[in-house]
């Protein structure tokens, strides 16, 4: 039996739901300690498992002989530096999304990855929800035929946590007020990504995009509804990011890709906002809770009814394109977050550890969905100019083909 992955958690309130996730796969990993900032965190962490230990200093954690992997669940503007430090003290790293919000550090951290011959995740969950990977087994399948557009978004209110009690703002309230891009755009892009084979033999390649903002409005209006008029963030011109966020990307093969990013906007919430249009078989997420993900294939009889298409519930071809991982999972997987998707990152990177092997998610995807961040910034900033995307797969730092 391989040896045991011990690991700690950076953050420990994001990483707090992973808690279950870690005691299914105790057979193949050990959490050994935690970091956080909070002490009462931190005395929270240590009633649930006293035998860990637990660090206020990051710096200390990563000159621990008693941990083998990090799992960064931090704010999202600091995991790329948090991650090139870990992997500088031969850490393996687990880390939540976004990677990195600049091209450079996107480049840094490649060069990590690459000097440390450790292994680095990018923890996008939204990849492993049952039904975005039926239809990556369909995509795989090639049972949509050719593809040709896909549209994804993720678009959930969460105001609420831009301030604390006292109208202060976090981490995504200084991020809300400083930039104006598409700056979550993993948990859309990540499944599409898969689907269309981004960066595998024989796949695509994201080539160009332009994105526009809305004007900001939403925030404002909650702002002053909380805390009154005086507070700064109830006006408009306070805040930098827009409402809502749509990129438009161009594959090299051509594919259309349709982005919305929208944390603002007073709506329910959507987590499954995906669709595909194929020459073969088309594909649709659920827009609201309780309604299944749908799908049209031309060469199945359930999605035809005379001689007009119709759409069918996914649930209804599970048999046939249910992915293994969720056979053999599905009692585990359905007791974690996001759809499951918790689990199975964490089995898949420590699998990867034990294993020797590139992760599913390694670290040139991580930085080019990532990287979206900074060229869609780039692109509002212009007018919605178009903006090449960096080849981070098959290309050095200056911009030159690497050698076959």
């Amino acid at each position: 039996m391989a040896k045991k992955v011990r690991l700690a958690v950076i953050g420990g309130s994001r990483g707090g739901a992973f808690g279950h996730a870690l005691s299914i796969l105790a057979d193949r990993l050990e959490l050994t300690a935690v970091c956080d900032l909070n002490e009462a965190v931190l005395q929270e962490w240590k009633r649930k498992y006293p035998e860990i230990v637990t660090f206020s200093s990051y710096d200390q954690l990563l000159e621990s002989p008693l941990v083998d992997a990090i799992y960064l669940a931090t704010p999202m503007l600091i995991h790329a530096d948090q991650a090139i430090q870990a992997l500088r003290a031969g850490k393996h790293v687990l880390s939540e999304v976004i990677a990195a919000h600049t091209i450079e550090d996107g480049w840094k951290l490649i060069e990590a990855v690459e000097a440390s011959g450790l292994k680095y995740m990018m923890a996008e969950n939204y990849c492993y929800t049952r039904e975005n990977k039926m239809v990556q087994q369909m995509a795989d399948a090639d049972a949509f035929g050719e593809i040709t557009y896909a549209e994804c978004g993720y678009i959930h209110d969460v105001r609420n946590l831009l301030h604390g009690a006292d109208g202060s703002l976090t981490w995504r309230g200084q991020c809300v007020h400083d930039f104006n891009a598409c700056t979550y755009p993993t948990h859309s892009l990540g499944p599409i990504a898969k689907w269309l084979g981004i960066h595998q033999p024989g796949g695509d390649f994201f080539e160009e995009l332009v994105t526009f903002n809305t004007k900001s409005r939403s925030t404002a209006n909650y702002f002053r509804e909380r805390f009154g008029t005086d507070h700064p963030g109830a006006q408009p011109d306070f805040w930098r990011q827009g409402d809502s966020s749509t990129t438009l990307i161009r594959t090299k093969k051509g594919v259309v890709v349709s982005l919305r990013v929208d944390i603002q906007s007073a709506r329910p919430h959507n987590m499954v906002h995906y669709g595909l249009q194929g020459t073969e078989g088309a594909y649709l997420g659920p827009r609201f809770e309780g309604e299944d993900p749908l799908i049209w294939l031309h060469n199945e009889v359930s999605g035809t009814s005379g001689n007009d298409p119709h759409w069918d519930s996914l649930w209804h071809h599970k048999s046939k394109w249910d992915h293994p991982d969720w056979r053999a999972w599905e009692r585990e997987a359905l007791h974690t977050g996001h759809g499951g998707g918790d689990f199975f990152v964490i089995r898949e990177f420590v699998s990867a550890i034990q294993e020797d092997r590139k992760p599913a998610i390694d670290v040139y995807d991580a930085v080019t969905w990532s990287s979206l961040f900074a060229l869609s910034m780039q692109s509002v900033s212009g007018g919605g100019s178009p903006v090449k995307f960096v080849d981070f797969y098959g290309k050095n730092k200056d911009n030159t083909r690497l050698p076959e």
